[in-house]
């Protein structure tokens, strides 16, 4: 068959672009996938006790974007579900983000209010007005106490960098709340899919215009049948280039390490944190999120490491420096017809609904009258 199109990589961004072009251009779309699964690193499985579980650890849809949930719910039905987290430090388990209730436990303090929490915070955090990383970013939100009991060791495992290496952008991201909410996200829409995001996948490539091609690697794809077609390509933006540039983004990883138990449940949470203790430095209790019940459970514990696929983008400034030569090559790749699309090809992390946005906005701008 003749394709029009040629997506690279099945996760949300070219799931979404591949979906695009074929219902709204009538365009013939060959997904090349080099994993054994549709889903990107949102697959998720029934496991051997029958619990719905994600290879590739929790993924939380949350979105303040309009368009975005009008979008998925297209395709499949959403649960609605209120992710939250909790650190155990000291013994302690703790809520994250930081709330009046987190203050309260580790600090021994008496905070009752907002009032009070923000006089509070403000007797506590370095004013640092442009923090230049995440160190300086932690200190100047939630001041030493606080940075050093949820957030340095934390950053530290996560990353295999000390936090003063790491743009301010990775702490930026942790929210801090002056109140008790002990939500994680404040999202307008916060859900999961009701049968899984695998089925959700399924339904967004269930079109007569799409076909994937599982345990398939582009480069290998294109030395035999070469590509005069359109191509979106969602994987590590330095892999495609390798032969120009010859360096390579850090990228981390994260061994899983999953456990089953037959009893119901294994903890009080979907999500613990460990900051401090353990190589680990967090577990998933897959049932508080897909709601399921019964009388066997399964978690992963989390380890971060380099071995293994790409997930985070590492946002140090040798590796920003490093992109922005993959950027100007990827400008006049586009003059090709070549087109970066996701996290991994944009050197960026995106939450997922930033992840289906990126996407709907990459083929509205490309096809402008569609």
């Amino acid at each position: 068959m003749q394709y029009d199109i040629i997506v690279v990589g099945c996760g949300i961004s070219g799931a979404t672009i591949a979906e695009r072009c074929a219902m709204l251009l009538n365009k013939k779309v060959l997904i090349l996938e080099k994993r054994d699964h549709i889903g990107g690193n949102c697959y998720d499985y029934y496991d051997t006790n029958g619990v719905l579980v994600s290879r590739y650890g929790a993924h939380l849809f949350h979105t303040n974007f309009e368009e975005v949930w009008e979008y998925i719910n297209r395709f499949d039905s959403w649960n609605p579900y209120v992710h939250k987290v909790v650190a155990s430090v000291d013994g302690k388990l703790v809520p994250v983000p930081v709330n009046i209730t987190t203050v309260n436990l580790l600090l021994g303090t008496h905070i009752q209010n907002e009032a009070e929490m923000k006089e509070w915070l403000s007797t506590q955090v370095v004013p640092i007005a442009n923090p230049k990383n995440s160190e300086e970013s932690g200190l100047s939100r939630v001041g030493p106490k606080l940075y050093e009991a949820l957030f340095k060791q934390y950053t530290q495992k996560q990353w295999d960098k000390s936090p003063t290496e790491l743009a301010a952008a990775v702490l930026d991201r942790i929210p801090v709340r002056t109140n008790f909410d002990d939500r994680y996200f404040s999202d307008k829409y916060q859900a999961q899919p009701a049968n899984g995001y695998t089925h959700f996948f399924e339904r967004l490539l269930d079109h007569p215009n799409i076909h994937v091609s599982l345990n398939t690697d582009y480069f290998e794809y294109v030395k035999i049948h070469g590509s005069n077609t359109q191509v979106f390509f969602t994987g590590p933006i330095d892999q495609y280039f390798a032969s120009v540039i010859g360096k390579k983004l850090e990228y981390r990883s994260i061994r899983f390490q999953f456990e089953q138990y037959n009893y119901p449940y294994f903890q009080s949470n979907s999500v613990v944190n460990y900051p401090n203790d353990h190589e680990y430095t967090r577990i998933v209790e897959y049932k508080h999120i897909t709601r399921q019940t019964g009388n066997h459970t399964t978690i992963s514990r989390e380890f971060p490491t380099w071995e293994g696929e790409p997930y985070y983008p590492v946002l140090s400034e040798n590796n920003l420096d490093l992109y922005a030569q993959f950027q100007k090559l990827a400008a006049q790749e586009e003059q090709k017809g070549v087109y970066f699309v996701g996290r991994l090809a944009n050197y960026k992390y995106y939450n997922m609904d930033q992840a289906f946005k990126n996407a709907l906005d990459t083929f509205a701008r490309i096809f402008p009258n569609s």
